[in-house]
């Protein structure tokens, strides 16, 4: 369990509007995403899509690695919403406390509180 300093009230209550924008924010985040995808693994049928498949290595290297994180951003998207349906969404999966609202602003589908997210990533 991580030791977390008081919380303000204010920064951690999510009001309606404020689930409205995320819900939506989410959605455009996921249609984004599955465009993205289709357009990167997506049939290559035109003259210039015969140049895309004669690149370098290290461009289908990059090419990979977008289609990889396209999907892991997804994934999160999908789970957040479905978090928001199910009620639990706003609460950190490590501390269950609240995620404060201007983090939810920025990462919407953040999984983690701020302080959480620090001790997640500094065990990788």
């Amino acid at each position: 369990m991580v030791n977390h300093q008081t919380i303000d009230e204010s920064t951690t209550q999510l009001s309606a509007e404020d689930l409205a924008a995320l819900r939506e924010n989410l959605h455009e985040q996921r249609l984004f995403r599955q465009e993205q995808l289709r357009r990167l693994t997506g049939p290559d049928t035109s003259r210039a899509d015969d140049r895309v498949r004669r690149r370098a290595a290290s461009q289908i290297e990059v090419h990979v690695k977008l289609v990889a994180s396209a999907r892991m951003v997804l994934a999160d998207v999908e789970a957040a919403l479905t978090r928001m349906n199910e009620g639990g969404y706003g609460a950190c999966h490590l501390c269950r406390r609240p995620v404060d609202r201007e983090r939810l602003m920025i990462v919407p589908q953040a999984r983690y509180c701020a302080r959480c997210q620090q001790v997640k990533e500094a065990g990788r």
